[in-house]
């Protein structure tokens, strides 16, 4: 038979109200005793059953993870962040998509999270830029923690991952190959997190006396087809850029795939650099230079925050790491222009696969 709440409370010698309080993590328990009750939960491998728990505490214990995200493994690695939080601590994650170009969409989140009685809300850009619908979760007395490229909240309530350091190192390993011909591919106009890439790789170049011109600047999507198309129209200049860097690793991806197509080699006449880190980054020829956004760490850390949150702790929220700096990673895809010499004492590049 499954193990009922009052078995935990016999074989560790405590009250129900004393297991009630470990399973909900709550401080007034003594280090021992919490001890001993989790070891009889986990001998006897119990979950308490979520209905009879919300309804004794009058909580949901439903977390909800709210997105519109076109990049399918950045959702995915969050949730997996989010579930390797949330189900040790009896809570249920539920995912909501969204458009954030419905007019509608800050009452349809409201409506959505008034009808299932969540007990919080982790918002994925660009929909956690959203500041009336930040607004509207806080007139429900919804705890909610925001994935953010810039610092527009409390520490209690984000997630910041710092795009400006990261394309920055981009843009320094690019002009250490030897490169000063090179385009960008932009993402979509509407997200704060573009406008940051965008922004900390031109600073970057200019720091090195290199120019991002309007003419090697490309619009993109954060979709495979908008870096094709960014490609097409970079390379089809009269002077062709001799690196690219792409918002994302999906346009990157379509940068290769239609640099491929117009007879160039990758890397050797075309240097390509993506952002995100995404599975198949890793598993195309050749392999693509990329940043690591830590996606599923975000996930973790934000339903930390969420669940102190959820228990009226924000002190403790805010002691939880809230910003993360994205890792540059090395691949194939990276090279010097075809005919570039190194000058004597100028700085190497890292080696292949460095972190």
């Amino acid at each position: 038979m499954k193990a009922t709440i009052n078995d935990i409370a016999r074989l560790a010698g405590v009250s129900k109200k004393t297991v009630s309080r470990v399973i909900n993590n709550e401080s007034n328990v003594g280090t021992a005793t919490r001890e001993r009750v989790q070891k009889v939960i986990d001998k006897l491998k119990y979950s308490p059953d979520p209905q009879a728990r919300g309804l004794a505490s009058r909580r949901s214990f439903l977390l909800a993870l709210v997105y519109d995200n076109p990049n399918a493994s950045f959702i995915t690695e969050a949730m997996y962040g989010v579930l390797d939080h949330c189900r040790p601590k009896g809570y249920e994650l539920v995912v909501h998509p969204c458009e954030v170009t419905n007019e509608r969409v800050v009452d349809d989140v409201l409506d959505f999270v008034n009808r299932l009685k969540i007990d919080g809300v982790i918002l994925l850009p660009p929909l956690s830029e959203s500041g009336s619908l930040v607004a509207g979760l806080k007139a429900m007395d919804c705890n909610y923690v925001r994935l953010l490229s810039v610092v527009e909240d409390e520490p209690a309530h984000i997630i910041r991952f710092n795009d400006r350091a990261a394309v920055a190192v981009v843009a320094d390993h690019f002009v250490a190959l030897g490169h000063s011909n090179i385009g960008f591919i932009q993402g979509p106009e509407t997200s704060q997190s573009a406008s940051e890439r965008y922004e900390g790789f031109r600073t970057a170049l200019t720091a090195h006396g290199i120019d991002l011109p309007v003419s090697r600047i490309a619009k993109g999507a954060y979709t495979f087809q908008s870096g094709v198309e960014g490609a097409e129209w970079l390379l089809n200049s009269p002077e062709p850029p001799t690196a690219i860097f792409a918002s994302n690793d999906e346009m990157a991806m379509g940068v290769i795939v239609a640099a491929k197509k117009m007879g160039f080699q990758v890397p050797s006449d075309l240097t390509v650099a993506g952002f995100d880190d995404s599975p198949h980054a890793s598993e195309i020829w050749p392999a693509l230079t990329t940043v690591n956004l830590q996606v599923r760490r975000m996930g973790s850390l934000a339903t930390e925050k969420l669940l102190y949150l959820c228990d009226r702790d924000a002190d403790k929220a805010a002691s939880v790491q809230h910003e993360l700096t994205p890792k540059f990673i090395q691949r194939q895809s990276t090279a010097p222009p075809r005919g570039y010499k190194q000058h004597k004492g100028q700085r190497k590049t890292s080696p292949p696969y460095a972190v």
